[in-house]
């Protein structure tokens, strides 16, 4: 029985490999020329990886032994795409080549979603690009992040209008404000230097979360926003940008930029606008949104030579902003400083000059200098019925920064010094308050970059200020890859800052809040500097589900105060300022979902959770005006671009903010008192916009156009001299729907 068996698999495997000793891979190559087929001869046949080949007949045809260790034939002709071929059978019938086609260029091209998260950059930094802010009006910075989740914009009281932004629960002034890397809003342009940054002249914007890094100062305590302007080299030729809302509100914005030479150019832009409307939504004989006009004018230039690694900047800007606002029936030629009516006026001049240079060695590239300064002179009149405030503020940086590497360009160093000189002359209902801080620090900063695993910059500033002290300012980023396309991130940092408690609260003079500042003996009002550190940790995932990008990320980031000025609201008759006695923190969590539904079709949701606590010197208390959640969800859609680039663009924003404490009313009248919380709301905004060309397009929109706002935002609006009035509780819009249309018309450069 066994030799049986053995006999039967011999006799199979010797038939099997006789059969394949003699079996032959036929086929016929053809193509197609003129829209006729054709047989080809002497076309080449050979099997992959091996020299065994033929070529075929004039019939086109060929015959190869078949080979057991090779799989797939080659088919090679001259002029033609070459083939290959599985041979999983005996004929392999008609194969058809192509022709070959020259082609002179071929452009891959990927779409760039307008707001990026890097997976590579070492800190938590979105960058928003130019396209992000036509989503909306975007009329200023402040406006700028209406469509994005990184930031929170709300608005500061129920009177002036002015928006403020918040990060990781906490107000502007905790944020470090730059142009080109150069600090901007700060000191006296705390309140309304957003509205100064017209949005048609920021090219992108980059947020930065967490303790930035020591380059910029010590400053930033919950993060850093650096608006980059357009430059002239790479800027269209001309922009024009006209828009009106319901409200008579309009805007004029300009660009026009000369391209002198290939290394040379300058620009002029120019900002207009005008808020005529006197609008009284609420019926409270105040008016909801301030009488304004602006004139904003920078002429900018920029030298560059990549020859000679020079590269420079100019930039020369004088704005002049009015606003009026209060009853409806305010004359301030007549009214100012009587009973007559209720009214207010912040009239601002400013002027803002800065220069970069910079060199970059040309035969080490890895090598430059630079050096940064700006002077700005700001000057605000304002008054709040009774009460005055004036303030000018002179301001110098400077800033020089020397990069280069240890060894390989894996280990990069930046070192530097700088100093700030800014001189305040304040009048505070006729009390006059003048100071000049002046401070020189230097720094060293060193980067561990690898692009596979770990990264890391670790920087660490010395400064001393003659009301600051000396001090050090330690700053730490990370990033690990975990996987494909997974990136960690974590940071801690110190900062430092003097609080400038009445152009930080400007809002607090329209009330009749009596002011109390507690001395502690500090330089600054009295008051001691604030110190934070700031910590936190974040992860991103990049992925593909059904081959559109989506991407999950969230982070956590806890602010700690070792001293802090406090603004105390919690008391309805004053408003006090003083240090920190017990702890106050602030914890941020962020989850973001980005997702392409369909194609063109793009979603944005986010989920923000704030526990920001203060110790007053009554109570433990939740930062007032602070929702605890927030759900942030925006829809842009864009159809395929034609001819001249003609599309449509759509954007929906959809905001919903949870319930906010309010600051106690309770020793008002219950008829001046608000609730201990807010309702939760919501607001959706819209824009769509029709590109005819890619010189033109209109767009029109709408904000808060579910109509939410407050009806009564204004206690003891019907006695706005009495000791109940007071605006500063403003939790919601006071405007109610705005709906707007708009023209761009931009020529590029040659």
């Amino acid at each position: 029985m066994l030799y049986k068996s053995f006999f039967i698999i011999l006799l199979s495997l010797f038939v099997r490999f006789a059969a394949t000793a003699q079996l032959q891979i036929k086929g016929v190559v053809a193509a197609y020329v003129d829209e006729k087929e054709v047989l080809l001869p002497d076309v080449n046949v050979f099997w992959l990886g091996s020299s065994i080949c033929t070529v075929t007949n004039n019939k086109g045809e060929f015959s190869i032994p078949y080979q057991k260790d090779y799989r797939n034939l080659v088919i090679q002709h001259i002029g033609y795409l070459a083939d290959t071929i599985n041979a999983n059978r005996p004929n392999l019938g008609k194969i058809r080549l192509r022709k070959q086609l020259d082609l002179e260029e071929v452009v891959v091209r990927k779409k760039i979603n307008p707001l990026q998260k890097s997976l590579f950059d070492v800190q938590n930094v979105v960058t928003v690009d130019s396209r992000e802010m036509l989503k909306a009006a975007c009329c200023n910075l402040s406006e700028s992040f209406e469509t994005n989740p990184s930031v929170d914009v709300n608005i500061s009281d129920a009177v002036t209008g002015a928006k403020q932004i918040q990060m990781l629960g906490l107000n502007s002034p905790y944020l470090l404000f730059t142009q080109e890397n150069m600090p901007s809003i700060r000191g006296a342009s705390q309140i309304y230097g957003l509205s100064f940054v017209p949005g048609s002249w920021i090219e992108s914007i980059q947020i930065t979360k967490g303790a930035g890094n020591v380059l910029n100062g010590f400053e930033s305590i919950s993060g850093q926003i650096n608006t980059e302007l357009v430059k002239p080299l790479t800027d269209k030729k001309l922009f024009l940008n006209l828009y009106a809302n319901n409200y008579e509100r309009y805007e004029f914005n300009a660009r026009y930029n000369h391209v002198i030479s290939e290394k040379w150019a300058t620009g002029i832009y120019l900002h207009g606008n005008l808020r005529n409307g006197e609008i009284d939504r609420n019926s409270d004989s105040f008016l909801d949104t301030p009488l304004a006009n602006q004139v904003n004018f920078m002429n900018r230039w920029q030298y560059l030579d990549t020859d000679k690694g020079w590269v420079g900047f100019l930039n020369l800007q004088y704005l002049d902003d009015e606003k009026q606002t209060g009853q409806l029936t305010f004359n301030p030629d007549v009214d100012r400083f009587t009973t007559n009516a209720w009214g207010s006026e912040v009239n601002t001049r400013r002027l803002d000059i800065s220069t970069k240079v910079g060199y970059v060695f040309p035969e080490l590239p890895y090598q430059s200098i630079g050096f940064q300064a700006a002077y700005s002179n700001h000057e605000q009149n304002s008054y709040y019925g009774f009460n005055l405030y004036d303030i000018a503020h002179r301001s110098f940086y400077s800033n020089a920064i020397f990069n280069s590497i240890l060894g390989s360009t894996q280990h990069k160093f930046k070192t530097g010094i700088s100093f700030t000189y800014d001189v305040f002359d304040e009048n505070v209902n006729s009390e006059i308050l003048q100071r000049t801080d002046n401070t020189f620090g230097g720094f060293f900063e060193y980067t561990y970059d690898s692009l596979e695993r770990l990264s890391f910059v670790a920087g660490l500033r010395l400064d001393h200020g003659n009301r600051l002290s000396t001090f050090i300012t330690p700053r730490l980023h990370a990033r690990y890859s975990l996987w494909d396309k997974a990136s960690l991130r974590g940071s801690i940092g110190r900062g430092k800052r003097a609080a400038n408690i009445f152009s930080e609260n400007q809002q607090l003079f329209a009330s009749s809040r009596q002011i109390n500042v507690i001395d502690n003996g500090g330089d600054i009002y009295g008051l001691k500097p604030e110190i934070a550190w700031n910590f936190g940790a974040g992860f991103i995932q990049k992925l593909y589900l059904w081959n559109r990008t989506m991407e999950l990320s969230l982070d956590f980031y806890r602010t700690s105060f070792q001293d802090q000025v406090i603004v105390d609201w919690e008391n309805a008759r004053e408003i006090s300022f003083y240090n920190l006695y017990g702890d106050s923190y602030s914890n941020s969590f962020q989850f973001d979902f980005n997702y392409e539904l369909v194609q063109n079709l793009d979603v944005r949701a986010t989920y923000k959770n704030y526990d920001v606590v203060i110790d007053y010197t009554s109570e433990r208390l939740q930062k007032p005006l602070q929702p605890e959640h927030r759900v942030f969800m925006n829809l842009n859609y864009e159809t395929l671009k034609k001819g001249e680039g003609a599309q449509w663009r759509l954007d929906f924003t959809w905001n919903w903010l949870g319930r906010q404490r309010i600051p106690s009313t309770e020793l008002n009248p219950a008829e001046f008192r608000f609730d201990d919380f807010s309702p939760s709301f919501s607001t959706l905004n819209f824009q769509v916009t029709r590109v005819f060309s890619n010189q033109f397009e209109v767009y029109l929109g709408g904000e808060n156009i579910t109509n939410y706002t407050l009806r009564n935002p204004i206690l003891g609006s019907n006695d706005p001299f009495g000791p109940y009035f007071d605006s500063t509780l403003s939790f919601a819009p006071v405007l109610e729907a705005t709906y707007y249309i708009g023209l761009r018309y931009k020529i590029n450069t040659d």
